[in-house]
């Protein structure tokens, strides 16, 4: 049993904590806010402990984690420097004398624009955002950091994720849905519980490389969201053409709207041995369908 250390404690974290955190002593996560931490210390006595890290204060607590961590998970994103857990921690990280591996959530993002053609870990990325470039930085420096020091560092590059409280369900039961229509666009996604399984596989290999973290089907936009409104038994709104909703869209949600590509997952499954759960949307948006529906019926 070992100390794991979780910078950011965001969604995909936190599932992966639920998922395996049985395999660790300690569980030590850092959080940006005061009162979320003292949420979760209160919730989760003594199976984790909620810590302080505003991106750029290295405080003594945190420090003391890092001594004591056989396993880090970063999952803060850059800024406009760089990425503020190297920037802040590199060399209490760097003579961490427990440390075995590190595990950075990353994005496809770093691949750019691809017309819709396939890409894998062997295709150059080409960044088009400002985001996709941070994070291209970032995980160059990670992996700088690993060649330095001796240390496995395993860069995890997700699609587009969904799961519990986070879905097409979600979107439709809230209101919050406009379908956009734009011909040829499509999107790689990967169900939260199957981003824990690299997690863990990463963790358990030690794999010092780069993998897509991606379920097997790309597809448009708007075909989660009809096969929700079905399991549903609800009417979707009515399309509405990309050149129409642009207009309205927010600069970040522009960019992703600009970049298409189809994002191979073949290396996730022969390397690290991950079985995914949820092999497409369907799989996964009819799990939390049925666990939604046994939910309302328990109330």
């Amino acid at each position: 049993m070992s100390t794991l250390l979780c910078f950011g404690l965001g969604y995909s974290a936190e599932h992966f904590v639920a998922a395996y955190g049985d395999g660790f002593e300690r569980i030590i996560g850092t959080v940006r806010g005061a009162e979320r931490a003292a949420v979760l210390n209160a919730h989760l006595p003594g199976r984790l402990k909620a810590l302080l890290f505003d991106g750029s204060f290295a405080t003594l607590e945190v420090k003391d984690a890092i001594r004591d961590a056989a396993f880090v998970l970063v999952s803060i994103p850059p800024n406009e420097t760089g990425d503020p857990v190297l920037a802040v921690f590199a060399d209490a990280l760097a003579h961490a004398r427990r440390l075995r591996a590190v595990v950075y959530l990353s994005t496809v993002g770093v691949y750019g624009d691809h017309d819709g053609e396939w890409v894998d870990e062997e295709t150059p990325a080409k960044p088009g955002s400002v985001r996709g470039r941070a994070r291209l930085r970032a995980e160059r420096e990670w992996q700088d950091f690993g060649s330095r020091h001796g240390t496995a560092v395993t860069i995890l590059r997700l699609a587009g994720i969904y799961g519990p409280g986070q879905n097409a369900l979600v979107r439709i039961e809230h209101g919050d849905v406009r379908r956009v229509v734009k011909p040829g666009q499509v999107f790689t996604r990967v169900h939260v519980d199957d981003i824990a399984q690299a997690i863990d596989a990463a963790f358990a290999r030690s794999a010092s490389d780069i993998f897509n973290v991606a379920d097997d089907e790309p597809s448009p936009p708007g075909e989660p969201l009809a096969f929700a409104a079905q399991l549903m038994g609800t009417a979707l709104p009515p399309e509405i053409p990309f050149d129409e909703a642009v207009e309205s869209m927010s600069p970040m949600a522009r960019s992703f709207w600009q970049e298409c590509r189809r994002v191979k997952n073949d290396k996730l499954k022969c390397v690290l041995g991950v079985n995914l759960r949820y092999p497409t949307y369907r799989e996964g948006l009819r799990a939390l369908f049925e666990e939604r529906s046994r939910s309302v019926a328990s109330d």
